[in-house]
């Protein structure tokens, strides 16, 4: 094989040329070579695949001409490479190029950005302040993700969680502790966590000296009318009223009365400022509802904007790192910085992780939680950590793909193919493989050969990987999948999976044939000859089959779609007008007796099916249910 596998490589020199007609022989003829064959040597990736995959790639003339599919067995495999290459084709799927001495240039996220007075490092201090108001989503997993790696491997200093806890109508300690299990899964360990609750008195000082120093008044326009003035750059009627006025009514907001609840208190900046972030943002507001950590003790709260850079500063972190929709608020968080005499705290800003056909908007996640549109925060549609992980996301993938995009300042929507890719390398070493058949659309099939009675041997659990055995059953009577049955002809050669090749020799049809999906008649019944002998390599068609007289597990393997019908949701749209009205197919199915001793959260791989998380373990009277989990391919 290795003579072979050499051979191919430098014949890979032949699909260099910048020209089609010069490489289109060679194209030709590896399309040839593939028509019969998933690798171009032997039967798993080699350095044949790759090399020649690689050069494809790097030649724009190549790479285009493929693209097009006008061999199919050429198109067929460069696909299949690319989606199940893993590390070996990553570098050229990515476009990496070559430095001056002629290496490889690493395609990984260049985390050498440049943060401001970072000395030896030690004194970086980092945080991550989550609102407890919903579920860890991926966008907040890479932004506590990024300032871990800041913290504790770019630099040896420390990582702030802290729970901007400043809102007790959406906020619940069930969020809260979630958030911490969420990130203990996620490798972050934090050095220290704290909560703006503990700050509130100050806070409450800050804002009481910043009434005094005329840096902020209290306004009790109507909301609507404070959103236009500010864009349209006019200055409240409220804004030079007595510092005497402006401290009564913050002490009247203080008691949570119905006077208090007109009020709040807002940053003096400016008026027409051409950011408006810095157009005299509200700073606190009136709100009697009971805080889940501090009881009723208040009924005013900070808002963020006014909490954050101060409990930033105060509890020593040196650098707010943060996505770039906060870019605008930069400016008014220095302002706060300055103006109230706090030690400096640098702002730097990291693109948002964003995927197409998805919500991250907590508030939108949290209309489609209510409504009942799933069943909960964790449901395998959500874009949470949970929901990623209930659907087959391991939190090493989740890891590795997150830090590869980096700490950039470009803004791009994602395609969740490049996620599951990811995940599909992470889980394809530890996916015990079993056999699942379709129960609605089964066939009984007769094996004619088969030895007397029922035979129960071991085989590897994988055909690579060491993870033990399973009990694989043969008799007479076996069961296959109506989509096999159906593309059969008569007399033709099949190969069994597990067990060898057969020879069709008696097909049944229903009396008023049906139309199957590919346009062939129902088969009601199949005779096959076992021919043992037969090579494998010769046949078409890899089916899988089941024993029916074992203990066949009934099973519902479940597949998602994508919650959202639109890649990006435009602020004028409305949520309810494009969520998806079918999300969710559940097929029943028949498994191999070994399924019934799987646990949940075990990850398995049915062959020709795909891979499946269990979400539920076998019980009699209720059968396993499996989510599949997406590999990376287009459906």
């Amino acid at each position: 094989m290795d003579a072979q596998i050499a051979e191919w490589q430098t014949r890979a020199e032949a699909l260099k040329p910048l020209n089609l007609k010069t490489i289109e022989p060679a194209l030709l003829e590896l399309d040839a070579h593939l028509t019969l064959r998933t690798y171009i040597v032997g039967y798993s990736l080699t350095d044949a695949d790759t090399t020649v995959w690689k050069t494809l790639r790097e030649n724009r003339v190549a790479h285009a001409y493929v693209k097009q599919d006008l061999m199919k067995s050429l198109g067929r495999w460069f696909r299949f490479v690319e989606e199940t290459g893993g590390e070996k084709v990553v570098l050229a799927v990515r476009g990496g190029k070559e430095t001056k001495d002629g290496k490889e240039k690493s395609d990984d996220a260049n985390f050498d950005i440049g943060l401001q007075e970072v000395g030896d490092g030690t004194g970086i201090v980092t945080r991550f302040p989550p609102e407890p108001s919903g579920y860890l989503h991926i966008g907040h997993a890479k932004a506590a993700l990024l300032n871990d790696y800041f913290a504790h491997e770019k630099y040896k200093g420390k990582l702030l969680l802290r729970f901007d806890d400043t809102n007790p109508t959406k906020e619940k300690e069930e969020f809260q502790d979630a958030i911490v299990e969420d990130c203990a899964l996620l490798g972050i360990k934090p050095d220290q966590v704290s909560y703006t609750s503990d700050w509130f008195d100050e806070l409450y000082d800050r804002c009481v000296q910043a009434l005094k120093d005329g840096l902020a008044y209290a306004d009790d326009t109507l909301q609507l009318k404070m959103r236009e003035e500010r864009m349209d750059g006019i200055a409240s009627a409220r804004r030079e009223e007595s510092i005497e006025d402006n401290l009564s009514r913050f002490e009247e907001m203080k008691t949570g009365s119905e006077e208090g609840l007109r009020w709040c208190i807002r940053a003096k900046m400016s008026v027409d400022n051409p950011n408006k972030a810095m157009r005299d943002p509200v700073i606190y507001r009136c709100n009697p509802q009971s805080h889940h950590r501090t009881g009723a003790k208040w009924k005013i709260y900070p808002t963020y904007d006014f909490c954050c850079p101060i409990v930033d500063s105060l509890e020593g972190v040196t650098h707010a790192l943060r996505t770039t929709e906060y870019n605008d608020r930069d400016a008014q968080y220095q302002w706060f910085i300055e103006n109230l005499k706090l030690r400096k705290v640098y702002n730097w800003g990291f693109s948002r992780l964003n995927f197409v056909r998805t919500v991250l908007s907590k508030r939108k996640l949290t209309k489609i939680v209510d409504a009942g549109f799933v069943r909960g925060w964790d449901d395998p549609r959500m874009p949470t950590v949970r929901g990623v992980r209930r659907r087959g996301a391991v939190i090493p993938a989740l890891r590795e793909f997150i830090l590869k995009q980096g700490p950039s300042k470009n803004i791009v929507n994602l395609d969740w193919y490049s996620f599951w890719a990811t995940n599909k390398k992470h889980i394809e070493p530890t996916a015990a493989r079993y056999t699942a058949v379709d129960e609605v659309a089964k066939v009984p099939v007769t094996i004619i050969g088969a030895r007397e009675g029922i035979i129960t041997e071991e085989a590897k659990k994988h055909a690579k990987y060491d993870l033990g055995n399973k009990k694989v059953v043969f008799s007479s009577s076996v069961l296959m999948e109506q989509a096999d049955a159906a593309s059969f002809a008569q007399d033709e050669e099949i190969t069994l999976m597990n067990w060898g090749n057969g020879i069709v020799r008696n097909i049944s049809h229903s009396i008023n044939p049906l139309a199957t999906p590919s346009g062939l008649k129902t088969v009601t019944a199949l005779e096959i000859e076992l021919h043992l002998q037969g090579n494998v390599k010769n046949t078409s068609k890899k089916v899988t089959w089941l024993s029916a007289d074992q203990n066949l597990i009934p099973i519902e393997l479940v597949d998602f779609d994508h919650l959202i019908t639109k890649d990006k949701l435009e602020p004028e749209d409305t949520l309810e007008d494009f969520l998806n009205p079918t999300t969710e197919t559940v097929t029943k199915a028949l498994a191999d007796c070994n399924v019934a001793e799987l646990k949940v959260d075990d990850i398995v791989q049915f062959d020709r099916k795909g891979f499946f998380r269990i979400d539920r373990a076998f019980a009699h009277g209720e059968p396993v249910v499996a989510y599949q989990i997406p590999t990376g391919k287009s459906k």
